[in-house]
């Protein structure tokens, strides 16, 4: 049983989610998967009416619904501990930037900082490219995977904003194919 957990952040390619969790169920890992969500407030404008067959999906206000004692479970902490693997698509110049920083301030970000790093994190940078291509951007990537977290890098495309260029999200197939070697290569 592989327990995967995506996180999606506020960019457009938020839209990808159902694809992403579809493709998962339909390839080989799903038979041994089980999948769950995690949206930050801003990725949830991106998903207005959206299916997610029957997935389990946690946002911020969960965190402080769980909790109301002492010993009680700390949402964070959990989604930590249950995932064997971490997947952030997309993950926005935002989060990027609070993950490379140690910044935790919603449930998404917790779940990073308390993430065991010997367990995969595979993150899919999506953003425009003129916030791709700052100079903080690639630091910031550089830092991710001196944590050992892997990268799904971008392609270079017409963005829906109209620009065309580096930043947007790797394709589904591209994202789903990386999740199942990582999780071929652990078994």
């Amino acid at each position: 049983m592989v327990n995967i957990l995506i996180g999606c952040t506020g960019s457009v390619a938020t839209i990808k989610l159902p694809s992403i969790i579809q493709q998962i169920i339909a390839s080989n890992i799903a038979s041994s998967s089980e999948i769950r969500v995690c949206l930050t407030e801003s990725s949830k404008h991106f998903l207005k009416n959206e299916n997610l067959d029957d997935t389990n999906v946690y946002v911020d206000s969960d965190e402080w619904e769980a909790w109301t004692n002492r010993g009680d479970p700390v949402l964070h902490i959990e989604l930590a501990k249950w995932a064997d693997l971490l997947i952030i698509a997309p993950l926005d110049a935002n989060t990027l930037a609070k993950m490379s920083n140690g910044i935790c301030d919603n449930l998404l970000t917790c779940v990073i900082r308390a993430w065991d790093i010997m367990k995969p994190l595979i993150f899919c940078s999506a953003m425009n490219t003129k916030m791709y291509e700052h100079p903080l951007t690639s630091q910031q990537i550089t830092i991710l995977k001196s944590f050992g977290y892997l990268e799904v890098p971008v392609v270079s495309k017409k963005l829906m904003c109209g620009d065309v260029g580096p930043g947007a999200m790797a394709e589904v197939e591209t994202i789903v194919e990386y999740i199942k070697n990582i999780v071929e290569k652990d078994s």
